[in-house]
This record gives C-alpha cells, structure tokens and sequence, in this order.
C-alpha cells in the first residue's frame, strides 16, 4: 500500500498493487522569490524525490498558500494540513527550550553552527515527539535595524520598542534597555514604516528579502547577540507511512538542506548588509570592541540566566555546542 497523504492513508488502497509516488505537501510562508526557495527548499524536495528513486515527491506551496503566517507552520504539520514545513522554533518557543539554547549569544558560531547541531542531534530530539524532525540549522546573526536612531550604545535603546523573533532575543534587547516586541517577520516592514516600533533585531537578509532597507536608515552590529535557528519538521503519522528505505531518503534529504539551508543564511545576510551599505542615507554602524562591550556584557548574563532557567540538558547543549 502506498499513500497520497498522510490524511488519506489510511483510505485509499494502491489499485491492481501498483506503486504510487506520495506526493507530499511542503508549506512554506515565505515568497517563492526568497532565497532559501531556489537555494534549499526545491533542492530538498528534488534530494527526497532522487533518493527515494521516486517514490516519494514533494510539492512547495511558498508564500502561505496552506494558511499565512510563519508562527502557525509548526501546528500545520501537527494538524496534518501540510507533510512538511518550514518554520523556527522561536516562534513557539515554549516548546523547544533546548533547541533554542542554539539561539543564545556566544553559545553557537556562525560558520561551525550547523555541524555542531547536527553531531549533538540527539540532545534535542525530546522536543520533537510530535513530529518528526527533517532539518535544523543555524542562522546568521541577529542584527539590530534602526528606523531613526542611530545606535552604538545601549544608552540609544532606552524607551525604543524593538522587534524581536524570540523570547530570548526578547530578554536580550530589555537587557539593553529597550522593549521588546513580538512580532512575525512578515509584518515588520509595515510596523517599521508606521513607527509601531522603532526597531527590529533579524539577521540581515532582510534588507532585501523583506526590504528592511527600505524603512530602515541604521544598522548596528558587531556585538554579542542572538541568531535564529530553522527547521523543517514533518507530520508524524505520514513518517510513519513511510518504508524504513524511504525514510532514510527523507532524512538524507533534511541534512542536506540544513548545510544548504546556512550557506543561504550566511551568504545572503553577507551580501545584506553590503546592501545596506551601498544604499543612499543608510548607515552600517559597526560597534568597536570598546563600543560592543556593554551590549556584550549584558548578552552573556541574559545566556547564563537561561541556561540556568531551562535546566535539564542545557548546560550539557552549550558544553557540546562549544567543544
């Protein structure tokens, strides 16, 4: 027997025993033109399809087609509206308080990220007992956007309402002296124009993948701060449809684009804040060791704290993050 989705598995039967490709929905909430689509996600779908000689493939429904929103992608593939999807566990934070251990200033380096998640893999499968998950990687740096003040001091961040993608970014920028703002990277641009907030912390593809550069006049880095990890995870009932050959296939297929999925971050962002650079009235503020050391003072208390707070296996994440 072979299945077309996992919400219809357990109906329909393969006619006459002949085999069927499972065709396996992929939902993403970024735009098709977003660079991880051509750089990792399509990549990972032909990878499933090619490994699996195929018998499975995966179809891409990119800016939210299955239902907008990047905070909903994990409880879409709970729910079994889609097989996989792509999302970052900051975005529920609540339930994956070792993975994001990742996230935390000084624990994860930038370029070593993603080979250290993937040789300590086991220290965050406790987290995924709902789904199963594909693929995990390290983002490039958070960054701080300005719309009207430049910042090379905490000092410049009191009273300023600064977006954040997590809860520990969050504790990190009220650490600085600012408030932090939740919010999803699809309402940035508008909440920046607006003056909603002053601020976001993002890595710097957003200059032109969410063209941040467009309401943003300053950009601040060169401190400790925090990154943004990403997975894929699938549906768990439709893993559990798959032949052990395909499964292998799958989880082929998710490391792969986990490398591919950072190599998009780190060179994307690169070429962001050169972006940036090159635009007219924009100014890329990059803090002195003397600058950065208050913000960084101040970032490695907020990741002792945490690591102190989530307990369990996080003390034993950043020792093997670090090694």
């Amino acid at each position: 027997m072979r299945f077309t989705t996992f919400a219809t598995a357990a109906a329909l039967a393969v006619v006459a025993g002949s085999a069927l490709a499972a065709d396996m929905k992929f939902a993403n909430f970024m735009p098709p033109t977003h660079p991880y689509v051509a750089g990792a996600f399509q990549p990972f779908a032909d990878m499933v399809a090619e490994k699996s000689k195929g018998e499975l493939t995966v179809t891409l429904y990119n800016g939210g087609e299955l239902g907008p929103g990047p905070v909903e992608q994990y409880s879409r593939v709970v729910d079994g509206v889609a097989e996989f999807a792509i999302s970052l566990p900051g975005y529920t934070a609540s339930n994956f308080p070792l993975t994001l251990i990742a996230e935390l200033p000084d624990v994860i380096e930038e370029d070593t990220g993603t080979e250290k998640l993937w040789e300590h893999i086991d220290l965050f499968q406790s987290e995924y007992r709902r789904v199963q998950l594909v693929s995990l990687w390290s983002s490039a740096e958070n960054v701080l956007y300005m719309r009207d003040t430049p910042v090379d001091s905490p000092d410049d961040l009191a009273g300023k309402k600064i977006r954040v993608p997590s809860r520990n970014t969050g504790k990190l920028v009220e650490a600085w002296g600012a408030t932090p703002v939740s919010m999803p990277v699809n309402e940035i641009y508008n909440a920046m124009q607006t003056g909603v907030i002053d601020g976001a912390m993002i890595d710097a593809t957003a200059t032109r993948a969410f063209k941040l550069g467009e309401v943003a006049n300053y950009l601040t880095l060169g401190m400790e701060t925090t990154n943004s990890p990403f997975f894929i995870v699938m549906n768990r009932d439709a893993w559990q449809g798959l032949s052990e050959d395909e499964q292998a296939a799958v989880k082929d297929a998710g490391r792969e684009a986990s490398v591919l999925g950072n190599k998009v971050q780190l060179t994307v962002a690169a070429d962001g804040i050169e972006a940036f650079r090159a635009m007219d009235g924009k100014q890329v503020i990059e803090l002195t060791p003397e600058q950065a050391a208050p913000f960084n003072e101040a970032a490695l208390k907020v990741t002792d704290e945490v690591v102190a707070e989530t307990g369990g296996e996080a003390q034993a994440i950043v020792d093997a993050l670090a090694d």
